[in-house]
């Protein structure tokens, strides 16, 4: 009874369960209930290359796709977290885990390499409970925790984040989206912890790059993780020196097979071993790399490239801003112009004085000449802001 209760309440009355029409599918007590009467086939022994999972993408950019990812491609990701977290004590760390367990970056990092290490995770159900997840953080003692940036920016806004204990906190894991300089430095000072980014995609399953926790420099997303080969392409496919800006590729034993029944898309993806990330980056001269942004959110303003990252790194640092996500728009004079959608920390905050403050920082055809205040921005399950879905609404609008 307990449970048609609680199935009802989260799908009539608080409507947590899209609708949806699975004619075909089979309940998991069916499964249960006819597995215990049928006799156990053992299937043969995997083969390294066999796949374990096809991991679906997040669909940020697009449509989701199901990344097929082996045996091979899983551990070898577990073992290159774990050398990362080379000084974590076997058996006795504590991982915050304030991610869904289905998600890429929770399943290699917090579950395989967390567990394999024999830690502790403390799993939060609910991230978006703000004030619940603080007073789980105030209940116990941890040595870890993962997340991203708009998670970090919840946490600090809350009353009750001075008065949780980060005295055992020894590693901030922060992936998914940008980690914003002045997000990292609030953190650093709040909690005397660091942020360690990393970078990864599905397709990498997904560790690829992450700061050394005792090299730590802000504002990349570190090296190669171990037995990962980086490398930026122009678009002519012909590999850039250091310094210069083009799209990150990455190879190693962790890019996935493929995509699931997508051989034109794996072959659009995929050249010669090398993952074409869709991300624009740079490789410095001491091997660090930083992201400038995603290929598809570029905007063209007058020719001149402008990278979203950039402007909403920016508005972060103002004092009023909670969060913000930069678009480009359709505009006569110069092909495209920048809307900045905002989340306000102050309901005093005016459009001019976002304008006033990006002009002091930013060239002038960086500077948004659109700003729209939200009460909250759209975003995936993770909490990555999603602009596509501003496009989308922008495009609605004006067609």
């Amino acid at each position: 009874l307990k449970r048609y209760l609680v199935n009802f309440v989260v799908k009539r009355v608080k409507k947590m369960v899209p609708e949806y029409n699975m004619p075909t599918a089979v309940m998991f007590r069916s499964i249960i209930k006819n597995g215990s009467v049928n006799d156990y086939t053992p299937v043969a022994e995997p083969n390294a290359d066999d796949i374990a999972v096809i991991q679906y993408t997040g669909g940020t950019t697009g449509v989701a796709k199901g990344a097929m990812l082996t045996h091979r491609n899983l551990v070898s990701n577990m073992m290159q977290t774990n050398a990362i977290l080379s000084d974590f004590k076997r058996g006795e760390e504590v991982m915050v885990v304030p991610l869904p367990l289905y998600h890429i970056f929770c399943f290699t990092v917090s579950c395989m390499a967390v567990l394999e290490l024999g830690c502790h995770s403390l799993l939060i159900t609910n991230p978006r409970d703000i004030p619940g997840f603080i007073k789980t953080l105030q209940k116990n003692k941890f040595t870890s925790l993962a997340g991203l940036n708009t998670l970090f920016v919840g946490l600090m806004k809350n009353e009750g984040f001075k008065d949780v204990d980060w005295s055992n906190l020894k590693l901030t894991v922060s992936g998914g989206m940008a980690l914003q300089s002045s997000v990292a430095k609030r953190w650093a000072d709040a909690t005397g912890c660091e942020i360690c980014e990393g970078y990864g995609m599905t397709e990498s399953s997904p560790v690829a790059c992450a700061n050394p926790p005792d090299a730590i420099q802000v504002g990349t997303i570190g090296l190669p993780v171990a037995g990962t080969l980086a490398k930026i392409i122009g678009e002519d496919g012909q590999t850039l020196p250091m310094g210069e800006q083009g799209e990150l590729c990455i190879k190693g034993p962790q890019v996935m097979k493929g995509y699931w029944e997508r051989p034109d898309a794996t072959a659009d993806t995929i050249e010669d071993g090398w993952l074409k990330t869709g991300d624009i980056a740079l490789i410095q001269e001491d091997g660090y790399i930083k992201i400038v942004d995603r290929k598809k959110d570029m905007i063209l303003v007058s020719g001149f490239n402008v990278y979203p990252n950039e402007v909403e790194d920016v508005v972060a640092g103002h004092p009023k801003v909670l969060e913000s996500a930069a678009i480009g728009v359709p505009c006569e004079k110069s092909g495209e112009k920048i809307k900045l959608f905002v989340v306000r920390k102050d309901p005093s905050l005016t459009e001019q004085e976002i304008i006033e403050f990006a002009r002091k920082e930013l060239t002038g055809y960086k500077v948004p000449k659109i700003v729209e205040f939200r009460d909250e921005l759209p975003k995936t399950n993770v909490g990555k802001i999603l602009r596509r879905k501003l496009r989308d609404e922008q495009e609605v609008k004006t067609s």
